[in-house]
């Protein structure tokens, strides 16, 4: 289990330059924007604009803060995510373009190598105490709001707003009151 601070995540100019990024963690460590096999961030969208373009990899968006956004993905219909939505996966190399809808959003971002990994992200919320299973593949777990304790075999973490811990396959419990979000990374070399 390790535990990344969030005043410890590394900032960075997004790919096309229109903004920033927060990178939580990158697989290989020592990854740039175009070689990573998976890669979890946040990002800061302050206008209308298009996404960058990240050749041979998927990508699901979640909004974590603001009104929401309309998300126009080439070959789809438009979606509307607000903080309310269901994650959304779409290939990161389609032309895409966001709409605010009523002022500047933050998001998540999980992004995987198409063809050597895939990924999942669900949205939990919490006030109590509840068991992950063993999961096959990397398992993050990144607090959106609250706080929660995190115990995997003998050891335990606390982890605030905007924390993350990479829990590994193993099961674990998670106690206290928060939104949260379980990232899983599966196949090739997630680990």
């Amino acid at each position: 289990m390790k535990l990344l601070r969030a005043e410890e995540h590394r900032r960075m100019p997004w790919k096309n330059g229109g903004g920033e990024t927060t990178e939580i963690a990158v697989s290989p460590p020592d990854a740039g924007l175009d070689d990573f096999d998976w890669r979890v961030s946040m990002a800061r969208v302050d206008g209308t604009g298009p996404f960058s373009s990240f050749a041979g990899v998927d990508r699901t968006l979640t909004v974590l803060d603001g009104a929401g956004l309309l998300l126009s993905v080439e070959g789809r219909a438009s979606v509307t995510l607000t903080t309310g939505s269901k994650p959304l996966t779409f290939a990161a190399d389609l032309p895409t373009r966001a709409e605010l809808i009523d002022g500047p959003i933050n998001d998540l971002n999980v992004m995987t190598r198409r063809g050597w990994l895939t990924h999942s992200v669900v949205r939990k919320g919490i006030a109590g105490r509840i068991d992950l299973q063993p999961q096959a593949g990397m398992r993050m777990l990144v607090v959106h709001a609250g706080r929660v304790r995190i115990e995997q075999g003998d050891e335990a973490v606390d982890a605030g707003q905007l924390d993350a811990v990479i829990l590994g396959e193993q099961a674990a419990v998670v106690a206290g009151k928060a939104t949260f979000f379980v990232i899983g990374i599966h196949g090739g070399a997630a680990a």
